[in-house]
């Protein structure tokens, strides 16, 4: 059985999770337990970094892409750094607690984006510093979380996105994914393994990130550079809302992000496909999504759901239907794939798919 902080390794594909375990055994049952009750998971690879001095807010404010100029004290969120064209650069999760505010982001980004913020201090009166040596990500998942929370002698911060300070240092967020309930536990890297055994008597299976990825890929939750590439923009993954806010200005790439939300649509869209591969291999992902034989879109996180089987999130181009016949993968992975309709969200001046068909037969059909 795998332990928190083993080692898992891929060789055809690097794995972004591969510092950590990817299962304790049963990747079905760790889902299930997500899905059901409750399962924690080491996410302990992410990068965490800390911004503190009196203009922190004020500071982030014009930087990032979310609303954050007035966020309260004991709140999180969600966010992103665009570059000029309004290009995802950097997703993290952000929280405010003790003075401080948390940005922890996909391993292996905490050192481009302290870059980043580093050049853009200036004169304000913040000190942005990589504390992902002193601090580690704990992720608890499932409808009893915050029985698990309570009973771990952990603080239960209000749903969806509370934010309450551990004594010793350290915070418990909670999230509005993946599953029903969700909450970080960010603890000081050498009281790790204490927490996650506190966490494990009070309830919550071991689990690992196959299944966090899998109830992940089920909330349509999009990963930075799995379910994303350099062109992708807020709008086609579901980032509006979450991680950026419409209302607000001064940021790097803030008018693509008026220009399309006021004036167009977006030219790619996030939907779940359902693969139906046999025993043939699964797509991997940035593999191209073939309709006719031409590439329609890009494979994003591939899973192995408990429940809905082989699914992947994907990007498409606006103008592929919701009833396409799909090709997903690649070389010796190519799987028939279908979209999820209820994953596909149609432009608001498009009628509904019943709707279109009667329009076209003149309605014919109807019960009379």
């Amino acid at each position: 059985m795998t332990v928190p902080g083993s080692e898992q390794t891929d060789e055809h594909t690097p794995d972004p999770d591969a510092a950590v375990a990817a299962h304790h055994g049963d990747p079905p049952a760790e889902q299930r337990a997500m899905a059901r009750a409750a399962a924690v998971v080491d996410r302990g690879h992410r990068d965490v970094l800390a911004v503190t001095g009196e203009e922190r807010l004020s500071w982030l404010h014009l930087l990032l892409t979310q609303h954050v100029s007035e966020l309260p004290e004991s709140t999180g969120t969600e966010a992103l750094v665009l570059d000029a064209q309004g290009r995802v650069l950097h997703h993290m999760a952000v929280a405010a607690a003790a003075g401080t505010v948390w940005l922890d982001t996909e391993p292996g980004e905490g050192a481009p984006l302290l870059d980043y913020l580093a050049k853009m201090v200036f004169w304000s009166k913040v000190e942005p510093r990589d504390v992902t040596g002193e601090l580690a990500v704990l992720s608890v998942v499932g409808p009893d979380t915050p029985a698990v929370l309570a009973a771990a002698g952990l603080p239960v911060p209000d749903a969806p996105h509370g934010v309450a300070p551990l004594d010793g240092g350290g915070f418990v967020r909670r999230t509005p994914w993946p599953g029903r309930d969700a909450a970080d536990v960010v603890v000081p890297r050498g009281e790790r393994g204490d927490r996650w055994a506190a966490l494990t008597a009070a309830g919550a299976r071991a689990a690992g990130t196959i299944a966090f990825e899998a109830l992940r890929v089920e909330s349509r939750a999009p990963r930075l550079h799995l379910d994303t590439d350099d062109r992708t923009i807020p709008h086609e993954v579901g980032w509006i809302g979450p991680a950026v806010h419409l209302t607000k200005g001064c940021y790097r790439g803030q008018e693509t992000v008026a220009r399309v939300a006021n004036l167009g649509r977006p030219p790619r869209r996030t939907v779940l496909l359902h693969l139906d591969a046999g025993d043939e291999e699964l797509p991997r992902t940035g593999d191209p999504v073939l309709r006719d034989g031409r590439a329609v879109g890009r494979v994003g996180t591939v899973v192995q759901h408990h429940e809905l089987g082989p699914v992947a999130l994907a990007l498409l181009k606006r103008s592929v239907p919701v009833d396409a016949e799909l090709t997903a993968g690649a070389e010796d992975r190519l799987s028939p794939a279908a979209v999820d309709p209820d994953s596909y969200e149609p432009d608001p001046d498009t009628p509904p798919p019943g709707r279109a068909a009667r329009e076209r037969t003149g309605g014919a059909g109807r019960r009379g």
